[in-house]
């Protein structure tokens, strides 16, 4: 049967003396936890400290054997006296050091997240939402954290409002996905406002140990627009820029397109709703060459024409989307484009480059 029997506990908050009994099985399983090389080494020195107190010896000659304090001492003798063994083995509870956050707090900064912040700010930032609830930043970063709120992420998106959008949709990807027998399909579009820029002093090529460089001010030479087609199956694409973004431009674009696609083959063209597009001029026009087919995206939909992804704005490979103009010739700029499109340009005054070596005067040429 387990006793303990403790004489001279406390005095005026002083230990005089203190007298412990154990069994036999309490002694046998702190033996073992002393005599035990994988046990904690905390569970360790507080059974040497009981184990030696029921053999006898005072406090200075457990603190010497030890390297304990005295009051660690009287804390797990006291601490045996109270649990027995098992207490020996485990922490005893101990309130945070900081007290936790209210639900109050908590409920005010997921609510004031989901409204508009103070001033003429875009969206809340930790540090603003800790002023105005009165709590520190990184609580605001862990409650967004656990609540999953990103107020500095906005999704953008966009709902067609066309009647049609089925139909025209699956117009279009049936030509993407599956063209039509001797036939070109060609997705057409325009970048307008491309800044013409022209570097105050030539750039230097990229070397080993030395990036290229490019003198931070230039020359504006106004702006041009660029009309480019995407030939679909080949992925090539026919640019030609101009001063003006016009039907009369658009018109002379198509005719630049008749002129390089073989006049044997049907051309389709997915272009979208803009008015140039749809321009009496325009519609003339189509009347006149049969061989064509206008495809119209529908409203809101413009991102379904692939050539607005090879526009140079848009180019992945990380290059200037603004176009630069060498200081010796007075030709329109040359777009940058991604290396994975092939695009030949032609100023509106002078014709097409249609000879043999160019990679587009063939365009749809195979059956």
């Amino acid at each position: 049967m387990d006793s303990f029997s403790v004489a001279n506990v406390r005095v005026e908050g002083m230990r005089t003396g203190i007298a412990v009994d154990m069994t036999a099985a309490d002694r046998a399983r702190l033996e073992a936890i002393v005599a035990d090389g994988n046990v904690p080494q905390k569970h360790m020195w507080r059974a040497k400290i009981v184990l030696l107190t029921a053999d006898g010896h005072g406090t200075s000659e457990i603190m010497r054997r030890t390297e304990k304090s005295k009051s660690v001492i009287w804390r797990w003798q006291e601490r045996f006296m109270r649990a027995g063994v098992d207490g020996l083995l485990r922490d005893k509870s101990r309130p945070p050091g900081k007290k936790p956050l209210p639900q109050s707090a908590i409920d005010r900064v997921i609510a004031l997240t989901s409204q508009a912040p103070p001033g003429e700010a875009t969206h809340w930032t930790a540090g603003a939402m800790a002023k105005a609830v009165g709590i520190s930043a990184s609580s605001v970063q862990r409650i967004w954290k656990a609540h999953r709120l990103k107020p500095h992420q906005v999704r953008t998106f966009k709902l067609s409002k066309d009647p049609a959008f089925a139909t025209k949709l699956r117009d279009i990807i049936g030509l993407y996905v599956d063209p039509p027998a001797h036939a070109v399909v060609l997705s057409v579009d325009e970048k307008s406002q491309i800044q013409a820029l022209e570097r105050t002093q030539p750039s230097l090529p990229l070397r080993p140990g030395r990036a290229s460089t490019m003198t931070h001010d230039y020359r504006r030479h106004g702006t041009t627009t660029l009309f480019a087609a995407l030939d679909v199956l080949e992925g090539k694409v026919i640019g030609q820029c101009t001063r003006h973004h016009r039907h009369q431009d658009f018109i002379r674009f198509l005719n630049a397109l008749e002129a390089r696609v073989t006049r044997r083959k049907a051309i389709h063209a997915v272009v979208d709703n803009y008015a140039t597009h749809k321009h009496p001029a325009v519609l003339a026009w189509l009347a006149n060459h049969p061989r064509w087919t206008f495809h119209f995206t529908p409203t809101s939909s413009s991102c379904s024409t692939p050539s607005r992804r090879s526009s140079p704005s848009s180019a992945s490979d990380g290059s200037n989307a603004q176009p630069s103009i060498p200081s010796t010739s007075s030709r329109p700029p040359s777009i940058a484009l991604s290396p994975r499109t092939t695009m030949i340009l032609s100023h509106s005054s002078g014709r097409p480059n249609l000879n043999a070596s160019s990679p587009l005067s063939n365009v749809g040429s195979k059956s």
